[in-house]
């Protein structure tokens, strides 16, 4: 059970937030339990985590503000491990240097900005640039599969669907192409194999002359024919 002190401190915080919202952070308390709260940590442009929208939790004290929060992070990201309490001077791993005039926006901005960071802590893992950049790209498809975030972030929710919406009319106009690509395989087979019959029959004719010389039209219509069949192939095969 929540302390008057605490619950009152709590309301005034996310008044606060509401009316100055914090850069790259939103964050709200569960609405059965003001102890609970959920955020979002927005990656940074020029960072390995830019694009990315790391859900999390912080489970506050009945005694807050005398006693620090516990922090956590839902998303895979590469630099902290998930569900598990992540060291800081600010949460519960350090009491002694807790400071009760810090509040949840200076958490959470403090969270952003370790995050950044390459310093090992209980928590923390060590990832490539490049896995991290690739867990910011799905960030926000993983958060929307759990219910509790969609209830809390609706908007987030609705900035995925409207990306998928985007996405959508680019794989509609590249089927037809890869369509027509697949379709014209067999027709650029049958051309070149009627080309190389050709070419084929002009040999044949040369080779059975037996010391005649061919007639001049015969010959030379086969190979005109041929010509053409390349010249019409050449187009299909830029495709």
């Amino acid at each position: 059970m929540a302390e008057k002190a605490c619950v009152k401190r709590l309301q005034k915080e996310y008044r606060a937030l509401c009316k100055e919202p914090v850069s790259h952070v939103v964050a709200r308390p569960s609405p059965n339990d003001i102890l609970e709260w959920h955020y979002v940590l927005e990656g940074s442009e020029g960072t390995p985590f830019a694009g990315g929208y790391y859900y999390g939790k912080i489970k506050f004290p009945p005694e807050y503000p005398f006693k620090p929060p516990g922090i956590s992070m839902t998303t895979p990201n590469g630099r902290f491990m998930t569900q598990k309490k992540i060291c800081l001077s600010m949460s519960d791993f350090h009491p002694e240097s807790w400071n009760p005039m810090w509040s949840v926006s200076s958490i959470l901005t403090g969270l952003l900005s370790f995050m950044m960071d390459n310093s090992p802590t209980t928590g923390s893992v060590t990832t490539t640039v490049a896995e991290k950049q690739r867990l910011a790209k799905s960030s926000l498809a993983f958060n929307c599969k759990n219910a509790t975030f969609r209830k809390m972030f609706p908007e987030y929710v609705e900035k995925y669907e409207q990306q998928q919406l985007s996405e959508q009319p680019v794989l509609e106009q590249l089927s037809p192409v890869l369509t027509q690509k697949e379709n014209s395989k067999p027709l650029l087979e049958k051309l070149g194999n009627s080309v190389q019959e050709d070419m084929n029959r002009v040999e044949a004719l040369k080779d059975n002359k037996n010391g005649k010389r061919q007639s001049f039209p015969t010959w030379m219509l086969l190979l005109l024919v041929s010509i053409f069949g390349i010249v019409m192939a050449l187009p299909l095969l830029q495709l």
